[in-house]
């Protein structure tokens, strides 16, 4: 099948050629050709350039006029496979409670995870469904989606297996995060080397048995698990071919970046607690710092320094962090509003940090977030807009007005 969108008024992100990766003052360019086509044939950008150069037909042909095009946002850190909200813990922290307090209290992971061991794997795939599609409608066409609400064997071995599923029947190109550690679970508060056991000897084994995730993933940060512990994980983990994404300095200064970057993390995320040992260490590294600033919003946290990152020649990736706990959205075009209104950056730099960067700290940036031709055609038109930094400005609309995935 052949989809020609026609007079395009921008066709943002295009590339002649791949970039792993967009650094420092160069996030500020933003490559995008005017009134344009895009063809797209079997699943596949065919070519693009101005209207004077378009094809005649194509099977379906789409008037973009007053549109942009922009490749699909890749969503690198999300929890979509959950049983159930947790808007009591909303009440709470209106009330006063941390983070931390609401999980000594049995909240946060520890809820979540008692209520995932108690749902069948079909109600959670179901669920997990719907805000798949929620997020595409917001224009994402990739989401990596961890496990770490199971914390038991069987628990984590359900949401892999939901994931799967999900890489099975859904058109979004999807990736798939072995988080057991992501909290000690009560049976384990005591015991924490009894868990790392678990986790090292029994559940990765039977993951790496079944193909059942790409990548390995830890929360490392004050109250969590510690850095040594976490290297423990990972070496495990990279001994079944897992490359690692770490949770990092969100609560503290936890030593979770250099950890990280120790390991080769394809991404270290959140970084709310990020310095110039930190940004020192990144920058002589291949790993991608990923902000979470939904997080930061939705928990009264301060965000994580992306200016001082972006202005020391760093690269930023952005993400939703979509979970029921501290960032219940899979809004991308409000986190492109909070990288700009709360971090500082850029409507360029923070469209590189959705498109391209995002693919990278997801490990498909050979064929996603970029317009190239050859890449998969996951692209969304926008409403009729007065320019692309409407789109963050306008933070509460929903701006896309078509998904086309392949």
């Amino acid at each position: 099948m052949s989809i020609l969108i026609k007079n395009i008024k921008g066709l943002v992100q295009t590339r002649d050629s791949a970039h792993r990766m967009i650094k420092g003052s160069d996030m500020k360019t933003l490559p995008m050709i005017e009134n344009v086509y895009l063809l797209i044939e079997s699943g596949k950008i065919k070519s693009y350039g101005t209207m004077s150069e378009s094809p005649d037909r194509a099977a379906e042909v789409i008037d973009a006029s007053g549109r942009y095009v922009l490749p699909c946002w890749c969503d690198p850190h999300s929890h979509i496979v959950y049983a159930g909200s947790r808007e009591g813990e909303f009440v709470d922290k209106i009330n006063g409670l941390s983070y931390e307090e609401i999980a000594k209290r049995g909240g946060g992971i520890v809820n979540s995870s008692k209520r995932l061991n108690e749902t069948g794997e079909s109600a959670l795939y179901d669920a997990a469904w719907q805000r798949l599609e929620e997020m595409k409608a917001f224009g994402t066409g990739a989401v990596e989606i961890k496990s770490g609400y199971g914390l038991s064997y069987d628990g984590e071995l359900k949401m892999l297996r939901v994931i799967r599923r999900l890489k099975e029947t859904s058109d979004l190109s999807i990736r798939a995060t072995f988080l057991g550690a992501h909290a000690y679970p009560p049976a384990f508060k005591e015991d924490h080397e009894g868990y790392i056991e678990l986790l090292i000897h029994k559940l990765l084994p039977q993951i790496a048995h079944e193909g059942l995730a790409d990548y390995i993933d830890v929360f490392c940060d004050r109250g969590f698990f510690s850095a040594d512990e976490t290297s423990r994980i990972l070496e495990a983990g990279a001994r079944f071919g897992l490359r690692p994404k770490i949770h990092a300095n969100e609560l503290d200064f936890s030593r979770g970046v250099e950890t990280g970057v120790n390991h080769n993390a394809l991404s270290v995320d959140h970084l709310e607690f990020t310095g110039d040992d930190q940004i020192k260490s990144l920058l002589a590294s291949e790993t991608m710092p990923t902000l979470l600033p939904s997080t930061a919003f939705f928990l009264g946290l301060h965000y994580a320094p992306a200016r001082k990152m972006i202005d020391a020649g760093l690269p930023i990736a952005l993400a939703t962090d979509y979970n029921p706990g501290s960032s219940p959205s899979g809004n991308m075009q409000f986190i492109l509003s909070l990288a700009c209104i709360k971090m500082k950056m850029l409507p360029e730099e923070a469209i590189n940090a959705a498109t391209i960067n995002a693919a990278y700290a997801m490990g498909v940036e050979s064929e996603l977030g970029s317009i190239r031709v050859g890449n998969k055609a996951n692209v969304f038109i926008t409403k009729a807009i007065p320019s692309l930094t409407y789109m963050p400005y306008s933070f509460a609309n929903n701006l896309v007005e078509r998904v086309v995935i392949g």
